[in-house]
């Protein structure tokens, strides 16, 4: 699947993990009415919690520690409409340029192969 990185004002770093991790289908909040409201709404629809994301703060990256970063990996179909509702609810959002980008999904993947060998050592 392809892959993305966005970059934000790390004070916005909250709204984006609210964002990245809510699923309207599993608030029991909702009723049922306002369910079916959401279920023809396609924005409503582009949910983030389903895909594969990571949030990165800048600092503990290496980065521009006045930033945070996400890395989202999922179809192209989603990626062109993520970045639509990003854009929409993230005000400092955008896309991380070439190097930034290549350097999180370098060190994101990283870290994804480096606990699944230590996983597999533990169950071996």
């Amino acid at each position: 699947m392809p892959s993305r990185v966005y970059t934000c004002d790390a004070a916005e770093t909250n709204a984006l993990t609210k964002l990245m991790s809510y699923d309207p289908y599993l608030d029991k909040s909702l009723s049922e009415e306002k369910i079916a409201e959401i279920k023809k709404d396609p924005e409503a629809n582009i949910i983030f919690a389903r895909q594969d994301y990571n949030i990165k703060d800048g600092v503990s990256i290496g980065l521009d520690r006045n930033k945070s970063y996400l890395y989202l990996s999922a179809s192209d179909e989603f990626l062109e409409q993520a970045d639509k509702k990003l854009k929409n609810t993230i005000k400092s959002i955008e896309r991380a340029d070439k190097e930034t980008e290549e350097k999180v999904i370098k060190l994101v993947e990283g870290e994804r192969s480096s606990s699944e060998e230590g996983l597999g050592s533990i169950f071996g």
